[in-house]
């Protein structure tokens, strides 16, 4: 998402709504980054776990890159990790090119780079993906214009931006990503923030689809790094 959308546990929520998060998102989507009261506390997954919120308040408990993390003030958050084993090439590449998601990551149903070159600080790119209805919110495609705010290569990327359909907006999302060398392959961790009246006001829900789009996501970076190496 721009400075401004998996788990099978959640029941009857498909996988479309699941990733409806990011993301960016983020949100996606992250672009996800993406939807929407009390916020949840923060609370990082450990080393291979994933689903758990993040809702600490506590200095130093969210995710940065070069020194920048998710939105203090944000309602709806949401924190998981997981280990890879693959080569911390093999998972940057694919997190990186970011034209080429839509081949690995269903859910991003068409992606523009508003720039030429490597990711970098400063890029810029446009992608889109389904919201499905809430009961706040209809059924819309969702466009995301994501800006690169931060990047260490093969270390952090940090990017934000809106993520708007058709009667549906989330104002702001921040997505940072962190990477982390271990033994037998690369802890992948991941945080993002949403903000926005009309997806604060059901943050229940909000955090539900943010979670759910961000374990999708990893889990696909994950089968996708891993059938490679």
């Amino acid at each position: 998402m721009s400075d401004a959308p998996n788990q099978q546990a959640r029941p009857a929520i498909s996988r479309t709504a699941r990733r409806v998060g990011a993301t960016l998102l983020a949100i996606p989507l992250a672009a996800a980054g993406v939807l929407g009261a009390a916020a949840v506390p923060s609370q990082a997954a450990a080393p291979g776990q994933t689903g758990k919120a993040d809702h600490a308040g506590r200095a130093g408990a969210s995710l940065t890159c070069r020194g920048e993390g998710v939105d203090p003030a944000a309602k709806i958050r949401y924190r998981t990790s997981t280990v890879i084993h693959a080569p911390l090439r093999t998972i940057w590449n694919l997190q990186a090119d970011v034209e080429n998601w839509p081949s690995w990551q269903p859910p991003v149903t068409s992606m523009k780079r508003l720039d030429p070159g490597p990711l970098r600080k400063g890029s810029r790119f446009r992608w889109t993906t389904p919201a499905p209805a809430t009961d706040t919110t209809p059924a819309t495609t969702l466009t995301i214009t994501s800006t690169v705010r931060q990047l260490k290569h093969g270390k952090c990327i940090r990017w934000t931006g809106p993520a708007i359909g058709d009667g549906l907006r989330i104002d702001r999302g921040v997505h940072v990503w962190n990477f982390t060398k271990v033994p037998g392959g690369v802890l992948v961790q991941t945080e993002e923030t949403w903000a926005g009246d009309q997806v604060e006001a059901d943050v229940p829900t909000s955090v539900k689809y943010l979670g759910g789009g961000l374990e999708e996501w990893l889990k696909e970076l994950k089968a996708t790094a891993e059938a490679r190496s």
